[in-house]
């Protein structure tokens, strides 16, 4: 999961294989497969970092169980 914060400053979790599209209008809204649309702080890039980090981390993990 990836912490992001909503534009009322509620910070969630969401889960990262659940983004179909991330954009930039100017607010960053971030669009799920389930169809439901989030509006946040961080930008489109601090999205993708956060992304990629996740998948780094759970990468590293399932490397290390085997």
């Amino acid at each position: 999961m990836i912490e992001i914060t909503k534009l009322n400053g509620t910070r969630i979790l969401i889960n990262p294989d659940l983004i179909e599209i991330i954009e930039s209008t100017p607010d960053t809204v971030i669009s799920l497969t389930t169809g439901r649309k989030i509006i946040v702080k961080e930008s489109r890039q601090e999205i993708n970092n956060l992304v990629k980090s996740y998948r780094k981390e759970i990468s590293a993990s399932t490397d290390f169980c085997e």
